[in-house]
């Protein structure tokens, strides 16, 4: 399902077995990917959450700026909280982008009865998943579930000088929420098991990076959701090499979210979700840590 782009000398994919055991949403997985030496912008992104309209939007943008589908490369959670998974994930097969499994591609994947999102039980974000995942399922073909079966657990790649790792949560837990505020040690562990020199990760819901020691945490943002700052804007991010040097750019993206709403609107999808389209407001914060959390409609904070 990959096209992949090989450094000089490699004439195929290189596959480690990391685990035997089945993955499952608390290990760190057993497919890990090096698609080689990039070149070129590279779109990065997580979180499509099944909405069709702003896929379709990052699909022109990536043409429009002249990505490569190979270039297109998603942290997981194609599929989730919003209307159109089957035509999500068909869209993104017909695209040729790329992804790593998150949590809710492995539920599917394993035939699960939840998300594995790691929502505290009897939470609202738990109650809601009660909705949402199983109309995902139920909507999901043979075809879409064959292709999120493909999905690697982590993908490596050497793009401008840098030893790059794409993850979910983090490396050792597809489940695991880092944020800009988590302690730096527990990412500071993500590199040392990885090798990398920046590690690009999903999960959280919110846009960030931050550097130390030479180290790089780049979370693109994902763009099925806002981002809890009051705008209905969605965040995605490109990598360039510039005189020779790695360059990452964060960026907002507009796209119809009235329709993505409107498509919400039936009685087996969490109209706070619906509404969150549309205002850029979380329902709650419970998953979010205090600094974040006081940040909730004032802006990324980058």
């Amino acid at each position: 399902m990959f096209n992949f782009i090989y450094d000089s000398g490699m004439d195929k994919t290189v596959v480690n077995q990391l685990e035997t055991n089945q993955a499952s949403k608390h290990s760190s997985g057993n497919i890990r990917v090096n698609l080689g030496s990039l070149s070129g912008k590279i779109l990065l992104f997580g979180g499509v959450y099944s909405n069709l309209q702003a896929l379709e939007k990052l699909k022109q943008i990536a043409e429009a700026q002249n990505i490569q589908p190979e270039n297109c490369i998603c942290t997981g959670d194609i599929v989730g909280y919003c209307a159109q998974p089957e035509e999500v994930v068909q869209l993104f097969k017909i695209w040729g982008a790329k992804s790593i499994l998150g949590n809710v591609e492995i539920q599917l994947r394993d035939g699960a009865e939840d998300c594995g999102c790691d929502f505290r039980k009897g939470s609202r974000c738990d109650g809601f998943s009660q909705m949402w995942f199983p109309y995902a399922q139920s909507k999901l073909s043979k075809s879409s579930l064959d292709f999120i079966a493909t999905l690697p657990n982590h993908m490596d790649f050497r793009f401008a000088g840098k030893d790059i790792t794409v993850v979910h949560g983090d490396y050792f837990n597809v489940s695991e929420f880092v944020y800009k505020s988590t302690d730096w040690p527990i990412k500071q562990a993500n590199f040392e098991a990885t090798g990398a020199d920046v590690i690009v990760a999903g999960h959280c819901g919110l846009p960030f990076n931050q550097e130390k020691d030479g180290k790089t945490w780049l979370n693109p943002g994902v763009i099925g959701m806002p981002a809890n700052d009051g705008s209905p804007q969605v965040w995605y991010a490109i990598l360039e090499e510039q005189n020779g040097s790695f360059q990452f750019t964060h960026h907002t993206m507009e796209y119809n979210y009235k329709l993505a709403n409107a498509k919400m609107q039936n009685d087996f999808l969490p109209q706070e979700y619906a509404r969150t389209l549309i205002t850029g407001i979380w329902d709650n914060t419970e998953i979010l840590p205090p600094y974040e959390s006081g940040l909730q409609g004032f802006g990324i904070q980058l």
